[in-house]
């Protein structure tokens, strides 16, 4: 059986994050918790939460979830919809978690009793990480725990924030990291809010593959937009974005070479010396790269994949996927749920 090849250049961190190889580096297990209140917003809860989940599909284990509410039973959304916590929200369970967000929402009462102010503090001596989705950070401002930290809350909410805690900068940020105290205004902010925090725990590549799979448009089944490549030139990155482009039908190099204004000669340069690979290969490698995309996140079959990305038969598709990743693209694992 011959050697597997190695991605070239940007494909191979691209490639990399997905490889089993990373799987079984050895990591730390983080324990997070979502405190959700009456009417939280739930598509900034479920923003976070899915970062959180993405980051386990990659590498399994890295972070477990459970979600708190103030009382027993259940929790409405904003959206109106009923959630049942998995458990009330008592002074032992602190001592389990890593990560504390208090989820709350447009129509969430700013009220904290002394409960749940003692709750926050007790977990700011813990030395857990607190958090604040919409107007969460509201009730870290409540609890003295936002003095002298930068902030993000709704802008609704921000006059509130500011009476009761004029020692925090508030911003008007979509979501900021300051040390231990991350807060997000709306549903985007909590994506890459927690985005940015997994990135201060884990390497670049877990961040790049989460983003990849989170910003996955399966209604077209193409990415939503164009990928990111290293620090490349005008010029080379014009005949990338044209290779990104023409997937399903390969463009031949001296129709790259016309549409981009340059000679062939210049491109292969521009590619040797900026990606260390040559043109032709860059551009299978980053076929590849799409095909295992469309198997990991799509129901499409593996004939449309194969034509989705420009191969020309079955054992072509399968004998390239083979050398790449070492098993055939029917063994591929579907991660669509």
């Amino acid at each position: 059986m011959s050697e597997r090849r190695e991605f070239s250049g940007g494909m191979k961190g691209k490639n990399l994050r997905y490889l089993e190889e990373h799987r079984r580096l050895p990591c730390t297990h983080t324990r997070t918790g979502f405190l959700l209140l009456e009417h939280f917003s739930l598509p900034a809860f479920t923003q976070a939460l899915d970062t959180i989940v993405t980051a386990n599909l990659l590498r399994p284990g890295l972070f477990s979830s459970r979600t708190f509410g103030l009382q027993d039973g259940e929790v409405i959304s904003d959206l109106g919809l009923v959630i049942r916590p998995d458990a009330r929200l008592e002074l032992p369970a602190l001592k389990d978690l890593d990560l504390l967000v208090i989820c709350g929402g447009y129509r969430t009462e700013l009220k904290a009793d002394d409960a749940l102010i003692t709750l926050l503090i007790t977990a700011s001596d813990l030395g857990i990480t607190l958090a604040g989705l919409w107007n969460g950070a509201w009730f870290l401002g409540a609890a003295g725990l936002l003095e002298g930290y930068r902030c993000a809350i709704h802008p609704e909410h921000r006059p509130a924030l500011a009476e009761i805690s004029k020692v925090t900068h508030v911003t008007s940020e979509p979501f900021v990291v300051d040390r231990n105290r991350l807060t997000a205004s709306s549903p985007s902010g909590a994506f890459h809010m927690a985005l940015e925090w997994i990135k201060g725990l884990h390497d670049k590549a877990l961040v790049e593959g989460i983003e990849d799979i989170l910003s996955f448009e399966e209604s077209r089944y193409r990415r939503i937009k164009p990928s990111r490549h290293i620090s490349v030139s005008a010029p080379l990155k014009e005949v990338v974005k044209l290779m990104d482009a023409n997937l399903e039908e390969p463009l031949e190099m001296d129709q790259l070479a016309v549409y981009a204004g340059r000679s062939r000669r210049q491109i292969e340069r521009l590619f040797k010396e900026q990606l260390g690979t040559t043109p032709q290969r860059y551009y299978l490698e980053l076929r590849i790269t799409e095909a295992r995309r469309l198997l990991q996140h799509t129901e499409l079959s593996q004939v449309e994949v194969l034509v989705a990305c420009g191969f020309v038969s079955p054992s072509h598709f399968s004998k390239c996927y083979s050398a790449y990743f070492g098993y055939r693209p029917s063994k591929e694992t579907r991660l669509v749920k």
